[in-house]
């Protein structure tokens, strides 16, 4: 089984990346979107999303990052796609699955799956920009209002090039609400004749069996459970029999972890929006974690940066 790392925009940029890859499990990832309109991006937009585009397209812990695109203009996609190529990437992505207000309403996003058409348009314009070794990979939720064209999606995306599709097992207008129609992946995967990814509320090893049992699926791609619990992909190879045998990471190993990304956060990201990413993160782990628990609740107040820190250094983190 692979396990791949989602994008997730706001939450798993290449800091927390960086963080979770250190961990282990995980055999690839993919950027935040980056978002493509009307304008070819300089190289310093692709690197400041992807930052590591500077270390050969991998992250510290050595980790294959694929770099995502959003957008619907198929020559400006293009045009972007073969720049970002050129900068070394594990692979490019695009994006059909962002439920965001703003994204759709420019018609990006899950708005597309409303359009295999223009997917189909997309998708064959990056590959014929794209270098031939260059993998090009696809990701798309069910549809937009409901999943009646999720097939039809789906071989446009594969029929106009894409090596690989990631399919998030539920529409835009569900969101984020379980529970994630993983068997609806199955019938995408019979239509198709290129690796299948399944992706949705997959928080725990069980959630994973079920899901792989469900959809069919060999590879499965990680998001908010990953986040939660940085060993669900250690603990999903262990059930699988592709690991060690399963322990439940404690929080003593997630420690110095937690201590690195806050001091990663403070070199990378504005000032403002410091205390609050870690706070975000720890908000997650609460779920797994009473030590999480009891430092969101001893910091979710504090923006001070040098009280944050001393606080994590009292605390061995």
């Amino acid at each position: 089984m692979q396990l791949l790392l989602a994008p997730m925009e706001g939450l798993l940029d290449f800091v927390l990346r960086d963080i979770l890859t250190r961990v282990g499990g995980i055999d690839r990832c993919v950027s935040e979107f980056i978002r493509v309109t009307n304008t070819l991006l300089p190289e310093r937009a692709f690197v400041r999303v992807v930052p590591e585009l500077l270390n050969g397209g991998r992250t510290l812990a050595g980790v294959p990052v694929r770099g995502q695109l959003l957008g619907s203009d198929p020559q400006c996609l293009a045009e972007n796609a073969a720049r970002l190529a050129g900068l070394g990437p594990a692979g490019i992505d695009l994006n059909f699955g962002c439920p965001a207000k703003v994204v759709n309403r420019h018609g990006g996003g899950a708005a597309l799956l409303d359009e295999p058409e223009l997917v189909a348009r997309i998708v064959a314009a990056v590959r014929r920009a794209v270098p031939a070794g260059q993998p090009i990979s696809a990701k798309m939720r069910l549809g937009f209002n409901d999943d009646s064209r999720a097939v039809e999606c789906a071989l446009a995306i594969a029929e106009a090039g894409a090596d690989e599709l990631v399919v998030h097992a539920r529409t835009k207008a569900d969101g984020y609400r379980p529970p994630a129609y993983w068997e609806r992946i199955q019938d995408i995967r019979a239509a198709v004749r290129i690796p299948v990814i399944a992706n949705g509320e997959i928080w725990t090893v069980d959630d994973a069996l079920r899901c792989r049992q469900a959809s069919g699926c060999d590879t499965l791609m990680l998001g908010r459970g990953m986040v939660t619990d940085p060993g669900l992909a250690l603990a999903i190879r262990a059930e699988d029999g592709t690991g060690a045998a399963a322990v439940p990471l404690p929080w003593s190993s997630l420690q110095p972890l937690v201590g690195a990304f806050w001091q990663l956060v403070c070199l990378q990201l504005e000032p403002r929006q410091r205390a609050g990413r870690l706070k975000q993160w720890l908000n997650f782990m609460r779920r797994c974690y009473p030590e999480a628990e009891l430092a969101f609740q001893a910091l979710r107040t504090e923006t001070d940066q040098a009280k944050v820190t001393a606080w994590l250094q009292q605390n061995n983190c």
